[in-house]
């Protein structure tokens, strides 16, 4: 049994706000991106910025600090680290500006987005006044809290946990899984003389190259992740302003994708070509 069909109501196309129009997705499940009260009240706001090149946008919400559901001491703490962490990247200034001789202090979260590529085209569309308003959306973003201060508090509680001699070595990166592992010089022992055993050069040498070949591969794709996201962090924030669905601003915004444009638009694309155009068809 075929649906039946309730209603017909007409399309209405617009890309006066192309290519302006993105999705941003938060981990809120199903409340609003919405400023805590108590923040509110002390005359607090959400803030943003944006790095336009490497298209990332950074949102910065107060956080609830009400004393009953706030830990005073792990601000105080994770603040320190976040005001390191930002010197460490080149991004002083970020946070709210503190007074002369104020401790610094966690009082935001700071959600950070990551581009996702869209798979086609993607639209926003609203239904008003029994038609349908479409709009192209041009990129869509996943937020996510940034934590990387607690990296740096890792280390700190490293180096205090291994002692003196062990700063040296907490400072260092990693190892590179990429590059060759040190040989360590066994102590060496008598050994007793071994009979003669016959050895392939060629292929050991075949296989070396090749082990060789594949750890400059990765070493190379390494090095442009590495440059990659040095760029990303030495591109300077540029504050923006975020204006919140109550806003006049978003009000206006809002207004602007319902088109009364009455213009007919004629498909000249076929049903073959359609076909066609779709990947995996």
């Amino acid at each position: 049994m075929e649906d039946e069909i309730v209603s017909v109501i007409p399309i209405h196309y617009s890309d006066l706000l192309s290519p302006n129009v993105h999705v941003h997705q938060f981990p809120l499940l199903s409340r609003p991106l919405q400023i805590p009260p108590s923040a509110a009240t002390s005359g607090k706001r959400i803030r943003a910025r944006i790095k336009a090149v490497a298209r990332k946008v950074e949102i910065q919400v107060p956080a609830d600090t009400r004393p009953g559901i706030w830990n005073q001491d792990k601000s105080k703490q994770f603040g320190v680290a976040r005001l390191e962490d930002d010197r460490e990247k080149n991004q002083e200034g970020s946070s709210a500006k503190q007074r002369d001789g104020e401790e610094p202090r966690l009082t935001e979260v700071r959600l950070q987005s990551e581009q996702i590529p869209q798979q086609g085209v993607y639209m926003l569309g609203v239904i008003r006044d029994d038609r349908l308003h479409l709009v192209p959306v041009s990129e869509t973003h996943q937020f996510r809290p940034t934590l990387t201060y607690l990296d740096l508090t890792s280390r700190k509680s490293g180096r205090s946990k291994g002692g003196a001699g062990t700063d040296s070595d907490s400072d260092d990166y990693p190892p590179d899984p990429d590059e060759p592992v040190p040989v360590v010089a066994a102590a060496k022992k008598e050994k007793k003389p071994a009979e003669g055993k016959e050895v392939q050069m060629s292929a050991r040498k075949l296989v070396e190259d090749r082990n060789n070949s594949i750890q400059g591969g990765m070493s190379a794709i390494r090095r442009e992740m590495l440059l990659a996201m040095r760029a990303v962090e030495e591109e300077p924030w540029q504050a923006i302003e975020f204006c919140d669905s109550g806003t006049e601003e978003s009000n206006q915004v809002f207004q602007s994708i319902l088109s009364d444009d009455k213009e007919r638009l004629e498909c000249k694309t076929g049903i073959a070509t359609l076909l066609k155009s779709i990947r995996g068809l």
